[in-house]
């Protein structure tokens, strides 16, 4: 670990590879009280698997702001991930009580001294302080991912009906059986979504690891005689988090090019809500591209309506230098 760059009143430590335990500790506690005082996690799911991962040295650089002070308390941290689909892609959170004084800015320089080429950032439900962070340094929006939700308080009509394709049964995910057919079932579903399709057993395990894991929630649609997977739904809660109550996902829905065409992913989206219906949730969420006019629209049929939004930013190419 060394010293990359000091800013008045923050020390900002630079951490090439997978960071040491005890800091991946502190990193995580971060993003869980900045999550429970915004509603939005700062980093995303795969960001914080990638902090443990034990194959991700090389593409990973973490940076740790810190008061001079004494104790070094973990102020912000901003973690880039190097080689995605998206190039380049930075996440940074700021601890709630040091927010407004220049805790981030002070990562943004450190991490733009790097000069790494193709860099963007995500920033989860786009505050107005990320934003303004983001026109300063030159960057501008270029994705727009909605959150949308859907409430029971706010249905009007019920859920449509689950109608299978005739020869098309349900049932659960079984661990220990069920790994490679999914794997090769989605990525060919997702063929044309390389973040998606390229998942790999390590990423599969590593999410079945994960305290939140249900299979029973890991629906699979399956032909009947032959078992073939032919499209899935895979499910989530996350629980609740100081005044936020628990929420269910859907997490992933993937039909195979084989049975495209037969109205599967609707069903499997329907099985999935009724799923978590049953847990008691009174709220779903979803995560969709804004540009995917199809799937918005799907899903507000469904009753799903515009929740939150993460944007992604790019340098602005009206400024050849920041």
């Amino acid at each position: 670990m060394t010293a990359a760059q000091h800013a008045p009143t923050w020390s900002v430590d630079r951490i090439a590879g997978i960071p040491p335990t005890d800091v991946v500790d502190e990193v995580r506690a971060l993003a869980a009280s900045a999550a429970e005082a915004d509603g939005n996690p700062p980093l995303s799911e795969q960001t914080l698997l990638t902090l443990r991962a034990h194959d991700a040295g090389d593409r990973l650089l973490t940076f740790t702001a810190r008061g001079s002070d004494a104790d070094g308390e973990l102020a912000g941290v901003a973690v880039v991930t190097l080689g995605s689909d998206d190039g380049a892609v930075l996440e940074l959170v700021v601890r709630p009580d040091c927010r407004g004084e220049g805790a981030g800015t002070a990562l943004i320089q450190a991490v733009l001294a790097e000069g790494i080429p193709d860099l963007r950032g995500w920033s989860h439900g786009n505050h107005s302080a990320a934003a303004d962070l983001a026109v300063r340094f030159g960057y501008a929006p270029v994705r727009e991912l909605w959150r949308m939700r859907l409430t029971r308080a706010a249905v009007t009509e019920p859920t449509p009906a689950l109608r299978l394709p005739d020869g098309v049964v349900l049932r659960a995910f079984v661990r220990g059986q069920d790994e490679e057919a999914w794997l090769a079932a989605n990525a060919a579903a997702f063929a044309h979504h390389p973040e998606q399709g390229a998942t790999t057993r390590a990423d599969l395990e590593a999410r079945m690891d994960e305290d939140w894991f249900d299979a029973d929630g890991f629906l699979l649609a399956v032909r009947e005689g032959d078992g073939a997977l032919l499209g899935f739904h895979w499910t989530k809660v996350h629980p609740a988090v100081g005044g936020h109550p628990a929420i269910g996902e859907v997490y992933v829905v993937g039909v195979t090019p084989q049975a495209q065409g037969m109205g599967l992913g609707k069903a499997l989206t329907v099985a999935g809500i009724e799923h978590l219906h049953t847990r008691g949730l009174q709220a779903i969420m979803l995560y969709v591209d804004a540009d995917n006019a199809a799937a918005v629209a799907l899903y507000r049929t469904l009753g799903f309506s515009r929740w939150d939004v993460d944007v992604m930013y790019a340098a602005n190419v009206a400024q050849p230098t920041l």
